[in-house]
């Protein structure tokens, strides 16, 4: 799986991430490495697009992090 610009895209409460998974990784392959983002980065599953090579571009999102989160009680 790889990132199309490996940059997430920034859309109000939102930051999106594409990715394109090539048409060699099986359904299942594709679900565990999707899983993986979901449960380390945060990532949802937004959108997948299936195209007739047998490529798949999927678009994950999360809810934006604050700029400056800092840790609890930690002034700066």
């Amino acid at each position: 799986m790889s990132a199309a610009a490996n940059e997430a895209v920034v859309d109000g409460d939102w930051e999106y991430q594409p990715l394109r998974i090539p048409p060699g990784v099986s359904r299942r392959a594709a679900a565990t490495q999707l899983a993986i983002h979901a449960e380390f980065a945060g990532w949802e599953l937004s959108r997948v697009l299936l195209f007739s090579d047998g490529t798949r571009k999927v678009w994950l999102r999360r809810k934006r992090r604050p700029a400056h989160a800092g840790l609890p009680g930690i002034i700066i």
